[in-house]
């Protein structure tokens, strides 16, 4: 029998974010992630820890941990740490970090990359030897100084397309989150996971809403733009083709030098509307209501339905917009519902 995924949450690491995850926590959300994009917002660490001493039950996942922004001796120490202040609550995934790169300049990291990066933190938190960049290192932390060895928690990968599947079977991670749903037939990327995540954005609407009404393009505009954002930084001129995309572009251009349109192509990433994007929102009119999870109450829950029963068990929202709390009992009445 197909279960109903649970439902959780993914926010920015932000001032205010321990308020949000204590609503979270009381509208019955399953776990809270944090994004982790520095260039973008604040750190993921500092704010899972605040959120760890100031709730009690909500899960808490990184929403992922880029390996290259750290040592990895420096994310077993901070799981480590947030393991401490709420024993049992943390999920660590990891992913290639296609957002937090990209807002440095660089690319994404290699399946390969984040293959070793991920073995070494699972044998660090065993409290084995293992080497790292041809040194050995080891958790030397003695009582009293942080948690004894083994640190059990579940580690995850941010996985897409066959690759990041393939990577997640090799690692033997029985836990992945998911920015989509595979296509049908892939064998390799089939949803037989003990865990399966997959994030969505979007909002509930209310009666009489549709993509004109201000408060939805608020909401889903920031999901709608990042689509864009991301076209661009992989094809370039073929945002174009995109409602307003070439305006865009030119916008982009003409701000920033080759070389530093990164720094603002990104700001407000999955999270608020810049004005900058607000006009590729407007121009794709009722297109906006068809990427992410945007729909009234009714259509969300079957949603739910549909992704439990191809094998996923959790939905991870995105909520965004200047009324972030409405948004997260909005969808956590339509997941219940």
């Amino acid at each position: 029998m197909t279960h109903r995924p649970g439902y959780s949450c993914a926010l920015p690491p932000t001032a205010d974010v321990v308020g949000r995850a204590r609503l979270a926590e009381r509208l019955g959300y399953q776990r809270v992630w944090l994004f982790d994009s520095p260039a973008l917002h604040g750190d993921m660490w500092v704010a899972l820890a605040r959120i760890a001493a100031e709730t009690d039950r909500i899960g808490l996942a990184t929403g992922v941990a880029v390996p290259s922004l750290r040592h990895p001796m420096v994310t077993a120490s901070a799981i480590g740490s947030v393991h401490e202040l709420a024993p049992g609550r943390l999920a660590v995934a990891f992913g290639t970090g296609y957002t937090a790169r990209h807002a440095l300049g660089t690319k994404p990291i290699t399946w390969a990359d984040l293959a070793r990066h991920v073995r070494q933190v699972r044998a660090l938190l065993s409290g084995e030897v293992v080497d790292i960049d041809g040194r050995p290192g080891q958790m030397m932390h003695l009582p009293g100084l942080g948690p004894p060895r083994p640190i059990d928690v579940p580690l995850w990968v941010a996985a897409s397309g066959p690759k990041g599947f393939a990577t997640a079977r090799d690692l033997d991670v029985p836990r992945v989150v998911m920015t989509g749903m595979p296509p049908e037939g892939d064998r390799g990327s089939r949803l037989d996971w003990a865990e399966c995540a997959l994030l969505r954005f979007g909002t509930v609407l209310r009666p009489g809403e549709d993509h004109t009404s201000p408060r939805v393009i608020e909401a889903a505009g920031p999901g709608y733009a990042s689509i864009v954002h991301a076209t661009w930084q992989s094809a370039g001129e073929a945002v174009d083709a995109i409602p307003g995309g070439k305006e865009w572009r030119a916008a982009i251009e003409a701000a920033r030098p080759e070389g530093q349109r990164h720094l603002i192509a990104h700001q407000g990433h999955l999270s608020r509307l810049t004005e900058r994007d607000r006009p590729l929102v407007t121009a794709a009119g009722p297109a906006i209501l068809k990427y992410g999870w945007t729909g009234d109450a009714a259509s969300i829950a079957a949603r739910f339905d549909e992704v439990g029963t191809a094998g996923v068990t959790e939905v991870v929202y995105v909520p965004a917009g200047p009324d972030v709390p409405g948004e997260l009992e909005a969808f956590a009445e339509a997941a219940c519902s």
